[in-house]
């Protein structure tokens, strides 16, 4: 077993090394939540202050002209399409992810409207499930299939998420789009918990979603995206028929009439803000080679699980090339468990009923930091740290 100048070794030979100077990250602190919320770029808070003093404050409503505000929702689509394998006008950033798969959902059941049934993993992240039964109950007369179930012949559309957000467990994107078009059903994926930890290609996909405040660091509240294959720009139909996707905003006209291409998933006026924080973001990932970041995501997780050993139930795959960048253990006190690692520096989080969830942002996670946060969970356990009455008081987020 590796000790820690072992993985101070490692940290001296990673090619990614440089990119930690990149984020701000707390003296004293493991963070393994780079699944949840990404840490702060550097650059992020100066991207931000020109926003709001340079921007906003210098040019008030001249911003949304010479500031480049109006085009945010396509300019950072198109900064953002490499990570997903799509390219110029593919894809378009705003809204949240919820919206985003509500988008994607309704406009694959209108391009087959002689199929009834949406095919769901009902163990996906809940958003998204929720958004297909709120969509089929205002809809009528749509079934809700799940995916474990394998059918797709009279399927109008499937939605998956690449990386399960409980166990970490990756779908392969390729085979499992090929079935499900073979099959005549039109292929949603989600890649929240995949885009930013590894390479990502959704190209075949009729649709995608993601967002951005994960591994891609765009901050709470980053705007998600949504990718739309090109042979669908002529003739999907953007069910929230917004301001900002209408082909002539300017004109007031009474009645909707979208745009063209792409800008047609627009739905609402950007967050500028928000945007703002998201492209000083993606000024570092324009420099990221993501072949190291997958490799180094594979093997920091593998070193994670090999530290803690028999010491928790894993519940992600073994095989590293099947999970994402993620490990996950089961504990029935997982919640304290979780609660006494974060006392003590190292912060994961937990996911009912008995999950603690550990997420490897390859930019910033070095070695050293897998072997302190596998030693700090050991002894947790071993010493039983986690049964302080304190720590089953739930709080809010978890």
């Amino acid at each position: 077993m590796l000790s820690r100048d072992d993985c101070l070794a490692l940290d001296a030979a990673d090619p990614l090394r440089e990119f930690r100077d990149e984020f701000v990250l707390p003296e004293g602190v493991v963070y393994l939540v780079g699944n949840s919320l990404g840490a702060l770029p550097r650059r992020t808070a100066e991207r931000v202050r020109r926003a709001v003093e340079d921007e906003w404050g210098g040019q008030l409503v001249g911003g949304w002209n010479h500031a480049g505000w109006y085009d945010q929702p396509l300019t950072t689509g198109d900064r953002l399409a490499p990570l997903i394998g799509a390219g110029p006008g593919q894809v378009v950033v705003g809204n949240t992810t919820s919206i985003a798969v509500y988008q994607a959902v309704a406009a694959a059941l209108r391009l087959r409207p002689g199929r009834r049934v949406i095919v769901s993993d009902v163990r996906n992240f809940p958003t998204d499930h929720y958004m297909v039964q709120g969509l089929a109950a205002l809809l009528g007369g749509y079934e809700i299939r799940d995916f474990a179930a394998g059918r797709f012949d009279d399927a109008a559309v499937v939605l998956l998420s690449e990386v399960d957000y409980r166990t970490g467990a990756r779908h392969d994107v390729p085979s499992v789009t090929s079935r499900v078009q073979e099959a005549g059903a039109l292929m949603v994926w989600d890649v929240c918990h995949s885009v930013g930890a590894m390479e990502v290609d959704v190209s075949a996909a009729d649709f995608a979603v993601g967002c951005t405040y994960k591994y891609l660091n765009g901050g709470p509240g980053a705007p998600a995206f949504l990718y739309v294959n090109p042979r669908h720009h002529a003739t999907a139909e953007n069910a929230l028929s917004g301001w900002y996707g209408h082909a002539a905003p300017f004109a007031f006209e009474a009645d909707y009439r979208p745009a063209e291409g792409i800008r047609r998933f627009a739905v609402s006026t950007p967050h500028v803000l928000s945007f703002a924080a998201l492209e000083a973001a993606l000024d570092v990932w324009e420099r990221v080679p993501m072949d190291q970041v997958r490799a180094k995501s594979m093997a920091l997780t593998s070193l994670f699980i090999d530290l803690v050993g028999d010491a928790l139930e894993p519940v992600s795959p073994a095989d590293a090339a099947a999970r994402g960048s993620q490990v996950s253990f089961r504990h029935p006190g997982g919640y304290q468990v979780m609660r006494a690692l974060i006392d003590r520096g190292v912060h994961g989080d937990f996911r009912a009923p008995d999950i603690l969830r550990f997420g490897f942002a390859p930019l910033y996670i070095s070695y050293a930091d897998v072997c302190d946060a596998a030693a700090t969970l050991l002894e947790v356990l071993d010493k039983e740290l986690w049964r302080d009455e304190r720590y089953a008081r739930r709080l809010a987020v978890t």
